[in-house]
């Protein structure tokens, strides 16, 4: 069987528009890991990115190196802490909030039913997202972990949870 090349166009046909997708940023303390999501966040179409805390935003110089000019691509705003952001987020109509957090409750990326608009809060990777943000969010999705540390950047997380959201938006 010989394989079709990659079509923008049929691309474009099974999804008229990106799914609406915001990110929350929670405590990131790595400016390239920011600058990284900002690329996936740009090449996904999404809708916004939210940096709370002490997370990097547009204006850090290496934020903008990694990013790629991406930072000023993508809307970003800040908030003080990722609560506060998805407080906001819920009275401006975003439809589901999900962590993206290993929980035992949590349910693996591309089994998710995903409602747009659609937010991903995104945690620091060594204290995960802030206790009272995760209680605020709808529910938790994660990817798969057969390692011994069963850790990754949250950079490649990002891009995983996100481009199985665009797989789940482009069935039917």
């Amino acid at each position: 069987m010989k394989l079709q090349p990659y079509s923008e166009n049929k691309l474009k046909a099974r999804l008229a528009a990106p799914p609406s997708v915001t990110l929350v940023l929670d405590r990131l303390r790595s400016a390239h890991n920011t600058g990284n999501i900002f690329r996936i966040a740009e090449a996904i179409g999404a809708r916004e990115i939210i940096a709370c805390g002490y997370t990097p935003a547009p204006g850090h110089p290496k934020l903008a190196k990694t990013a790629m000019d991406t930072d000023t691509m993508v809307p970003c705003r800040q908030c003080p802490d990722a609560k506060t952001a998805i407080q906001m987020l819920r009275a401006e109509g975003i439809r589901q909030i999900l962590a993206v957090e290993p929980t035992a409750d949590s349910v693996f990326a591309w089994d998710f039913d995903y409602e747009f608009p659609l937010a991903l809060v995104l945690g620091n990777e060594a204290l995960g997202i802030e206790p009272e943000a995760l209680a605020a969010c709808d529910a938790a999705v994660s990817l798969p972990m057969f390692g011994q540390k069963a850790s990754i950047n949250v950079g490649n997380c990002a891009a995983a949870i996100l481009y199985a959201v665009i797989a789940k938006s482009t069935q039917g």
